[in-house]
């Protein structure tokens, strides 16, 4: 059971379901009872947290997400394909581009309005519903395809994290991101205090996990995003301990904090206003991610493929690149949060987002499926030819 909730298929179906039923949910007679209850504020202002349900939803759970990402891309960075500079630089520049581009259509679209700060909405490339998409419909396909994608977006992931930490930091307190700073040296060291088997490690784990929290308030407090506290942690936490709460957390994640946020960030009204009405930022969501991302993705690859050709050095086919940009169309669960953060105090071009992001992910999913489906076909054509003739 484990098994399958960890598998990129569960995770891509549970979020695109939720997604969905959020919307369903959100245009029927039930809607404003949903809006209320996403509305609700917890009675936690005593402690500086008056909060609503929906923002610690995006707030606090989606800091576990982020905490996940932290430890899988400091794994990839450590001992994983990104460790060799030589695996790493093809699919780095590739991210780049993937980032570049559909940022770049985004001003483009919006150009002399007033929402062209909502330009890192189209940047984020969703992992989980990317592999989910490749593990679907790619049966066949060689490894060092998917190991591109991961590669990919995990460097997508962290040009995010930067982007949020940066971009969308306000009346930043550097006092408590200091005092946020010194927990996570305190953090550091329980965790290099953690060895299997020793007694006391339960005590560890419980000062690790109030560390862990205290340090997220200060976070929230210092004007940066508090998942950013998720990725912090995440970062400084040893590899050992860190795979260990990965391997436990994973399953709650894919089933519980993923599928949350996406039904609270797609619960959103469609409005009732024709196609020529939604605003500019609609318009640019929906281009830039299914087509500025293949745009940037294989351009920018393609490029770096040519430039870094060599030994030891990731060969991708051009269409090989191609089926990888399609894929970092989807962009979903981070853009969702890129719009909430972009839009704050304009919740009619929030909605609008949301929908931009929906629609735009979806067309990639779909055109993902039918472009990996392709390719594994063909793929799997060319292996069984090759079988053949060596059969004769």
């Amino acid at each position: 059971m484990l098994a399958a909730i960890r598998s990129p298929r569960f995770s891509a179906i549970a979020l695109l379901a939720a997604a969905v039923l959020g919307l369903v949910l959100a245009n029927t007679p039930i809607g404003p009872g949903l809006e209320h209850v996403l509305d609700l504020h917890a009675p936690w202002g005593a402690v500086g947290l008056d909060l609503s349900v929906a923002h610690w939803i995006s707030d606090g759970l989606l800091a576990v997400f982020f905490l996940l990402v932290a430890i899988e891309l400091k794994h990839e960075l450590v001992a994983g394909e990104l460790s060799n500079p030589k695996t790493a630089i093809v699919p780095a520049i590739a991210a780049v581009g993937g980032v570049l581009v559909p940022a770049g259509v985004f001003l483009a679209v919006t150009a002399g309005t007033q929402y062209t700060h909502g330009w890192p909405i189209p940047t984020a490339t969703d992992i989980a519903f990317a592999l989910g998409v490749l593990a679907m419909f790619g049966r066949g396909l060689p490894s060092t395809l998917r190991v591109f994608l991961l590669a990919l977006a995990v460097l997508d992931d962290l040009i995010a994290i930067v982007i949020i930490a940066v971009v969308f930091a306000h009346d930043t307190d550097f006092l408590a991101l200091g005092g946020a700073a010194v927990l996570l040296v305190l953090f550091w060291l329980l965790g290099r205090m953690l060895r299997p088997g020793r007694s006391g490690q339960g005590w560890l784990i419980a000062g690790m996990v109030v560390l862990g929290v205290v340090t997220w308030w200060l976070v929230y407090h210092s004007g940066v995003h508090a998942t950013i506290a998720g990725v912090a942690l995440g970062l400084v936490l040893p590899r050992r301990p860190g795979h260990t709460l990965h391997e436990r957390v994973e399953p709650w994640s894919n089933a519980i904090v993923l599928p949350v946020f996406a039904f609270a960030s797609a619960a959103v009204v469609i409005p009732a206003v024709g196609i020529g009405e939604l605003s500019p930022t609609f318009w640019a969501v929906v281009l830039a991610l299914p087509v500025g991302k293949v745009i940037g993705i294989t351009l920018f690859g393609a490029v770096a493929t040519r430039v870094f050709r060599g030994p030891g050095r990731p060969s991708l086919s051009f269409w090989s690149i191609v089926t990888v940009g399609v894929l970092g169309g989807i962009g979903f669960t981070v853009s969702l949060l890129m719009n909430e953060l972009a839009f704050a105090g304009n919740a009619e071009i929030v909605d609008e987002g949301v929908l931009a992001v929906l629609v735009g992910s979806g067309i990639a999913m779909v055109a993902s499926a039918i472009v990996v489906s392709l390719k594994a076909r063909h793929h799997r054509a060319r292996r069984e030819l090759s079988e053949a003739e060596a059969t004769e």
